[in-house]
């Protein structure tokens, strides 16, 4: 039987150990628990990583980049009639929503790993890259769904997108410990008509507004192109 690439064990491997921590936490994903997970033997996991540590490591940045949008942009593709700002952000932030509902173990992974990368010394800065590529992802949907709707952001994108950020990341949590859906549901709907009321009409006379100097958010966080979506569709949290 001939060997297995290392690049396709370690890909396993990862895909193994988000798995035991989606449903056991980073504290189950022992070294045993994720070759038993990924089918293989413990040979195998040092075959492709030196230590449990280095695995997590890599998943962490695997989860980073695996994040695509926080609105479910594609959903608004089927939508009828005008492109009124608030609907299209409710219609984006729904779906981004039944992806989350979707896969509830993934999102449950996503913040444990985020966490390990907070107590973890040396790892401190994934944690805070995750999140400025949210914001990233946040700001080119918030102009995605302004352009559609031919209306202005009257405050900073990046501002906004800060807000959209927290509010996804609060609504998503608040529903993995209680998953009422009516509840999760009309907190997004508040939150689609929050944000749409910080838009202004578009004029081409008008500017709009420009990123607030203080902002954390800078051009090398844009994806190059369009996401462990942070859910499973728009980062999808994919919380990879």
């Amino acid at each position: 039987m001939p060997r297995m690439p290392v690049a396709e064990r370690r890909a396993q491997l990862l895909h193994a150990a988000f798995v035991v921590i989606a449903r056991s936490g980073v504290g189950g994903a022992t070294t045993r628990a994720v070759v038993d997970e990924a089918g293989m033997k413990l040979a195998s996991f040092h075959y492709a990583f030196t230590s449990r540590e280095e695995l997590l490591s890599e998943l962490v940045e695997d989860v980073l980049h695996g994040q695509e949008t926080l609105l479910d942009l594609p959903a608004l593709d089927a939508l009828d009639g005008p492109d009124d700002l608030e609907t299209l952000l409710a219609v984006g932030l729904l779906g981004y929503f039944e992806g989350v509902r979707a896969d509830p173990l993934r999102e449950r992974a996503m913040f444990e790993l985020t966490q390990y990368a907070m107590r973890t010394p040396g790892l401190e800065p994934l944690a805070a890259r995750q999140y400025e590529r949210y914001r990233a992802l946040a700001r080119a949907a918030l102009e995605e769904a302004a352009r559609r709707a031919g209306r202005r952001w009257s405050r900073p994108v990046d501002e906004i997108a800060g807000h959209l950020v927290a509010l996804t990341d609060g609504a998503t949590l608040a529903w993995l410990a209680d998953p009422d859906d009516t509840r999760a549901r009309a907190t997004l709907t508040f939150a689609a008509r929050s944000l749409a009321a910080l838009a202004a009409p578009y004029s081409p006379s008008t500017p709009a507004a420009l990123p607030d100097a203080s902002a954390t958010f800078t051009s090398a966080a844009l994806p190059s192109a369009a996401p462990p979506t942070r859910s499973g569709s728009t980062e999808q949290r994919s919380r990879a």
